[in-house]
């Protein structure tokens, strides 16, 4: 974590695992596979792969599934 570079890298993957984590949880306490909330947001199965991968994905796209699953998108400095 001494080189700035990597641990610019490390923090951004950290972020996006969390996101990640989240968007699965989600789903899984919803009883919903991937397909599921694919379709319920408008959205191919392959973009909820991609985010629950740990791809980058925008608030917009994080703001439709969220409200496909009836939730709303929380986003939280700490």
């Amino acid at each position: 974590m001494t080189n700035p570079d990597f641990k610019k890298e490390y923090l951004a993957a950290k972020e996006r695992s969390a996101s990640a984590i989240a968007l699965y949880n989600a789903r899984e306490h919803a009883g919903l596979t991937q397909a599921d909330l694919a379709e319920r947001a408008g959205v191919p199965q392959a973009t909820i792969a991609r985010i629950e991968r740990g791809d980058n994905v925008t608030f917009d796209k994080l703001a439709v599934i969220a409200h496909a699953m009836g939730k709303t998108l929380k986003v939280e400095f700490a």
